[in-house]
This record gives C-alpha cells, structure tokens and sequence, in this order.
C-alpha cells in the first residue's frame, strides 16, 4: 500500500483483517502460557526491519504475532504478579477510534465534544469519591504520571517558591513513584520521609504524629502526607480517615495512592476498607489495573481543580487564537502534557456499552477469589500468610523458609503457566498473588493455589 491515504475499501480490509487478528488472540486466552520464553531469535529480528517497500498485511500480522509471543502474557487469566491489566478489548476498540478521528485534547475548544465526553468519565470518578462539585483531574499515561502532578500541586500551593524545607510523609511499602515524582519535582531525597507501620503493614498514625512534631520543631515544614489504598506488596490499606485528620491538623496536603486499589470504592466492601478516600485532596487511579482497562491510562482526581491549574498553567504568544468558549478545562492546564491525545473514550466507550454495573460485580468477584484464595493456602500448616488480603492480593510463604519459598517460586515460575511475582517484607522472601484481571475467575485460582500446595 504505498499511499498515506488509503480508500474506505482499503480500510474496511485492513480493519476486518486486524479484528479477526484480536478475536483470534482472545479466543486463545484461556490456554495460553502466562510466561513465554523471553529469547528474540534472529529471523524475528530480520523480519522486523523497516524497509522502503510496502509490505502486505497478510504478512506482517503473523510477525506482530511472533513479536506479541514473548515475555509475559499480561491479557491472560493466570497472570497473578505485579498488578495485572486486563485490556478490555472494548476499550481498545474506543482507542481505535480515538486514534483514528486524531483530536487534539490538550485544550478543550480545539475538540470541545471530546472534551466534554473525557470530562464525564472524570467527573463520574470523582463522585465515586464523594468529591465536591470544584472537584476535577485529568486522565493521564499512568499513575506516575498522575502523582507528580499531584506533588507539584501540592508543592505550590503550600511551599510556593521556598521549597527546601519541605517534606513528604510515606510508608516503606508507598509505591516508588511518589519518591521519583519528588525528586523531578525538585526536592531533595531527605524529603521524602518514611514512617513507621504496625503489625498489618499500615502507616502507624501515633508514628507519623510524632515526627511531624518533631519535624515541625527542626524547622521542617510537612506538606504532604500519603496515605495507601493498597499497597503493591500485599494490598495494604492505611488508616485513612486518622491521616486525614493528621493532614488537616499540619494545613498539609493529604493524598491517597489508589493506583491499584482505588476502583475497590466502587463496591461496597471496598467503601468501607478505603474509608477515609474521600477526604483525600488528591487521588490517583490507575484505570488499567482496577478497571481492566489496556496499559496507559492513568486518572488523577483533585478536590479543587484550580489548584491543580494553578500549578501546571502557562501560557505563549502562538496561543492566542485559542478562544474560552466552551466553558470545558484545558488539559494542559492539569498536567505536563502539551502535546495529547484523546483518552476518555478508552474508558467511557466499554463504560457505556457494558455498564458500570458489570465493573462493580467483577471487582467484587476478585475480592471473593482473593478471599478464597486465602482460605485455601491459610488452611494448609506447611504455608504462613501473615496478612488476611484487605483487597485482593496475597504475601505468602514456605514455613520452611526463604529458601524453599524461592524454590518453589522458581519452579512455578519456570513452568510458565501461570505468573506469580515475589517481594521481599522484613527481610524475608514472599510469592505474591495479584488477583485483579477481568478474565481471572475462580478455576485460575484454584489452579494457581493447587500449584502451590502441590509443592
């Protein structure tokens, strides 16, 4: 195809050709490997090479096949490590769509509609948390991104320009990303505190009261206090609302880290274990962990969104065409992104055609499995679970020891049917169990727990 511009024939063609290349991938799910053989061999590499001719898609899409088949198989049932993304099909359909029609959503009267339909999906996300109307945010490439958009707008609002003294509260099990997000915002590696936790791996409220004490007496000034709604090792949920308390008390900024179990709000037994979430001033999701949404997308949500503006505002002469109209906020105006493409319908598109309801009932399923999970492994006298899950994923080990765990770690791992990861808590080796993806049901737990016991 050696035109840029293909006819709508020639596109109807190609698109039939790629869905019927994803259907068949889904049908194939069920049986595939969590873990394939990571080894790139030279004939995929040569097959790779971008070359001056036109080359047919009948040919490429069993190459993207090949490339597509090592590493991790992170759209499969039995992937239980890290945090597992499900890629709803549907939503990748949205981006398609999006990707295809090319608006530009960085400032909102270029692509008013899109705008306005990301603006529903943020604005649905921010009364899940009983945020107030000023509330707002922006969907972001991930929770990274979202966090250092956070910690510059907590910086500004409360440091202003004299940002040497201040300092951040976190727990040894926060996610790297609020260290890293510091450090670009400015602020050196001493700013980052870390606070003691209790016996359940929680931030330790009467901890973090004594050293903001005694911060406060060195001349430190506290600006940001964060607090965990599931913590990556085992799914650890801070006292929330005791943080909450401790950050209005200091005047500093109280955010929450729901990256990954933040979509647990959306049912009831996670509005109680996150209780305290809605007195958060910000809040990051990742909607490609707990909605099962595809890698890259991200949501932060703040409670005075021209706080957030205040911060990431600019503006330039080659700007001034841009007319205020449509009453919608700039995107570039919440975050560091100028350049940006059209997120929400990733989201809103498999929001919309399958309910949020059915969002609701899988996130309850996943808590049920974990739960199960739990049961299953807690019964047998050769395994210590230390921690009953508070969402949905599990630390274990081998009473036996460090050595046996990795043992039988190593082994699962090299059978690569199923993926479990391992973590390292108070010294001592643990296999983690994730259980979040949206095809993930009760026969891949039971096969994941029977593989473990079956030593």
């Amino acid at each position: 195809m050696n035109s840029l511009e293909p006819t709508g024939a020639e596109l109807r063609a190609l698109g039939e050709a790629v869905v019927d290349f994803v259907a068949s991938f889904d049908d194939q799910l069920a049986e595939r490997p969590a873990v394939y053989p990571g080894e790139i061999d030279e004939r995929l590499l040569d097959d790779l090479r971008l070359v001056d001719d036109p080359t047919g898609l009948g040919e490429l899409l069993p190459t993207i096949g090949r490339a597509t088949d090592s590493g991790i198989e992170s759209a499969g049932p039995r992937h239980f490590g890290y945090i597992p993304a499900g890629g709803l099909p549907t939503s990748a359909l949205g981006q398609l769509i999006a990707l295809a029609v090319n608006r530009y959503t960085a400032v909102a009267d270029l692509t008013p509609g899109m705008v306005a339909l990301e603006e529903s999906v943020l604005r649905w996300l921010c009364d899940e948390f009983d945020l107030p109307r000023g509330a707002g945010g922006l969907l972001t490439a991930g929770g990274s991104g979202a966090t250092l958009s956070a910690v510059v707008a907590a910086r500004d609002a409360l440091l202003g320009g004299d940002i040497a003294s201040g300092t951040i509260y976190v727990s040894e099990h926060t996610h790297l990303c609020v260290a890293k997000s510091a450090h670009v915002a400015g602020l050196p590696p001493s700013a980052v505190r870390t606070v003691p936790v209790d016996d359940d791996l929680r931030i330790d409220p009467a901890a973090l009261d004594r050293m903001l004490r005694e911060d406060r007496a060195q001349g430190l000034r506290p600006f940001m206090i964060v607090g965990n709604a599931g913590t990556t090792d085992t799914g650890a949920v801070d006292p929330l609302e005791a943080l909450s308390d401790l950050a209005r008390r200091e005047g500093a900024w109280f955010h929450v880290d729901g990256a990954y179990g933040g979509a647990f709000q959306l049912t009831a037994r996670g509005c109680e274990r996150l209780r305290g979430v809605t007195q958060a001033d910000s809040i990051v999701l990742d909607p490609h962990k707990g909605l099962f949404m595809p890698y890259g997308v991200g949501a932060l949500l703040v409670r005075d969104a021209s706080v957030l503006s205040a911060a990431h505002r600019h503006d330039a002469p080659y700007l001034q065409d841009i007319d205020q109209l449509s009453g919608l906020p700039d995107y570039s105006d919440r975050g560091i992104e100028l350049t940006r493409d059209p997120r929400g319908l990733r989201m809103w598109l498999p929001l919309r055609l399958h309910g949020v309801q059915a969002f609701r009932d899988a996130l309850d399923e996943k808590l049920d499995l974990a739960e199960l999970a739990y049961e299953r492994l807690a019964a047998d006298p050769r395994i210590d679970i230390p921690w009953r899950p508070p969402l949905s994923t599990l630390a274990l080990r081998l009473k036996a020891g460090d050595d046996a765990t990795r043992a039988l770690f190593d082994e699962i791992r090299a059978e690569g049917r199923i993926l479990l990861t391992s973590t390292s808590i108070r010294d001592r080796f643990h296999i983690r169990i994730c259980v979040l993806a949206h095809r993930t049901h009760e026969a891949h737990v039971t096969e994941a727990v029977e593989r473990i016991l079956a030593g």
